[in-house]
């Protein structure tokens, strides 16, 4: 892997941070019904750790001599995590972070492998970091999926 590589892989990793918190944030925002609360409390301090995330690869980026994207190199990824019409819909937000989970547990697991190959340590520890705590938040959202009520 080359330094460009990893730059492109800490700059998507950024975006999907950012679009990640505003999903969160808004669904945390226009969840209904006795069963929300719980997952919308959750998604609030998610909020805040997904914002930390976006900082710490801007920072990263910013020591390779780039510079993190602003919002005109955005593009919305995350169709699943879109606030639901019926704002009691929590089983589809639920399913949404599921997804949008995984998807940043692949770009962290491949953004570590290629600070590794590319004999970059700090970027490496960076990826695995963010990625422990992407996996526990995973680990939490699956679990909401098992207690959620079927409909």
């Amino acid at each position: 892997m080359t330094t460009d590589e990893i730059t492109d892989l800490l700059t998507e990793a950024y975006l999907d941070e950012l679009e990640t918190v505003m999903n969160y944030l808004t669904n945390a925002i226009v969840l209904d019904g006795i069963h929300a609360e719980e997952v919308k409390e959750s998604l609030e301090a998610d909020v805040q750790e997904e914002l930390e995330h976006a900082r710490m690869l801007g920072e990263r980026l910013k020591q390779l001599d780039e510079a993190p994207p602003g919002s005109e190199a955005f593009e919305a990824n995350q169709s699943s995590l879109q606030p639901p019409e019926d704002t009691t819909d929590v089983r589809s937000v639920i399913d949404g972070v599921l997804e949008a989970e995984d998807d940043a547990i692949e770009t962290y697991r491949s953004l570590a492998a290629a600070a590794d190959d590319a004999n970059d340590p700090v970027t490496e520890d960076v990826a695995v970091s963010i990625l422990a705590d992407e996996e526990a938040h995973h680990t939490e959202f699956r679990g909401f999926r098992k207690e959620f009520p079927m409909d």
